[in-house]
């Protein structure tokens, strides 16, 4: 295995490419398609070595196996500058290939194959036994250029076939193990539009899309201007908050409030900038303005009040508490400034309001020590040799350190409170 000077050395060297005709550009994006599948793999390999060794050293520590791999995957990530769901995803499949996925550990290390292909491979075969999925991975893998060649659909579909030859009651159990973790999901897409998904059972899915299609061939029929897409999302938007949107009979029945953070300046129209919605992130300000005329005679006045501020500086004050808990404003405030989790590269939601500097060891229970993380950051922070301390910057900054003695900063998003909104939209009346 080169060393990590070497490795960088190779990438200064792709840096300085020389001039290539259009024939030879199309054969160095197929060598370094090879090489990247190969560096992918290399990475793995590194993955497996460096969880065997931390394990172990937990172990000789007298750490209970059921804690040994905390904090593993999340050091992963922060060296893939990825978040630390991505890096659990590697860290199991370094585990998996190592043990149960020779064919297709060879095939990655050869550059023949992705390593979202594997991933799929690996995912696809969860429900089987280690002898089973080393069958599957010989009769896939074990052809490495016919399996560069599937899409992941296809891929998906033969495994599913072989695994369902193999041990159809295993695979059974493994969807209705996969029915219980349905669940929705929200991310940013492209132009201030959001990505809504659901992850549904195939036939509530099915029927969830079949109601949406006719809804639009029933509106296009009528001559609605509409594109099929658009109706769609729309019906979907309209019955969903239904139970939330005042009726002509009288006001909603559940009120739906949303959070946005903005700046007096921006708000007012007297300045530049945007805010943030809570779950949804970063908006610009005219959208936030527009938002809130739309529904002006809600009544914005009471949509709109002030998180402890000066009255000359607009500074934050009143953000220390006694107790061991962030609780109350305090709680509201850690949250709105931080917006998600405070690790790099996570984006997970914030679930728990942590000590940077841990109570025990004298950190106090303030904002300048306190920094929202999700559950499985909060819990890898302790593991053993993890700290976080905060430092001295305009912006509030965590610096945590891993086990291995790496440093990492943590910077808090710069348009933080000094507004707090609670928006009830009214997205039209349900006649």
């Amino acid at each position: 295995m080169p060393s990590p000077a070497e490795v960088l050395g190779w990438a200064e060297r792709l840096s300085a490419a020389g001039p290539l005709d259009d024939a030879a550009r199309i054969d160095q994006l197929a060598a370094l398609e090879t090489l990247k599948c190969a560096a992918e793999a290399a990475q793995a390999e590194v993955t497996a070595d460096f969880d065997r060794s931390q394990r172990a050293a937990a172990a000789a520590r007298g750490v209970p196996v059921e804690r040994q791999a905390r904090g593993i995957a999340e050091q992963v990530a922060l060296a893939r500058r990825e978040s630390p769901h991505r890096g659990r995803r590697h860290v199991g499949l370094a585990r998996i290939l190592r043990t149960e996925l020779p064919c297709a550990r060879e095939a990655f290390r050869a550059g023949l194959v992705t390593e979202w292909q594997v991933t799929v491979l690996a995912r696809e075969t969860a429900c089987l036994s280690a002898e089973h999925r080393m069958l599957v991975d010989e009769a896939i893998a074990g052809d490495p250029e016919h399996m560069s060649r599937m899409s992941t659909r296809e891929l998906v579909g033969e495994v599913l076939d072989i695994s369902c030859r193999l041990d159809p009651a295993a695979v059974a159990g493994h969807r209705r193990k996969a029915e219980a973790d349905r669940h929705t999901s929200l991310r940013p897409a492209p132009d201030v539009m959001t990505w809504l998904g659901a992850l549904l059972p195939v036939k509530d899915g099915v029927a969830v899309h079949k109601a949406l299609l006719d809804e639009a061939a029933r509106c296009k029929a009528q001559g609605d201007p509409r594109s099929r897409g658009a109706i769609m999302a729309d019906t979907l938007v309209q019955r969903v908050l239904a139970p939330h949107v005042a009726t002509v009979d009288g006001p909603a029945p559940i009120p739906l409030m949303i959070n946005v953070v903005v700046p007096d300046t921006v708000l007012l129209g007297k300045g530049e900038g945007g805010g943030r919605v809570e779950g949804y992130g970063p908006v610009p300000g005219d959208l936030l303005r527009e938002w809130i005329a739309e529904h002006a005679e809600a009544g914005v006045a009471d949509w709109v009040r002030r998180l402890y501020r000066t009255p000359a500086t607009g500074e934050l004050v009143a953000m220390d508490q006694k107790g061991d808990r962030f609780e109350g404003k305090l709680a509201e405030y850690l949250r709105l400034r931080d917006q998600i989790c405070r690790t790099a590269g996570c984006g997970a939601p914030v679930r728990h309001l942590d000590h940077a500097k841990d109570r025990a060891k004298g950190g106090a229970t303030s904002a300048h020590n306190g920094q929202g993380l999700c559950e499985q950051c909060n819990h890898a922070k302790q593991a053993d040799g993890w700290s976080a301390t905060p430092v001295a910057s305009a912006v509030h900054t965590i610096e945590i350190i891993t086990p291995t003695g790496h440093r990492y900063r943590s910077v808090a998003p710069t348009n933080g409170p000094p507004l707090w909104m609670e928006l009830y939209p009214q997205a039209g009346r349900v006649a």
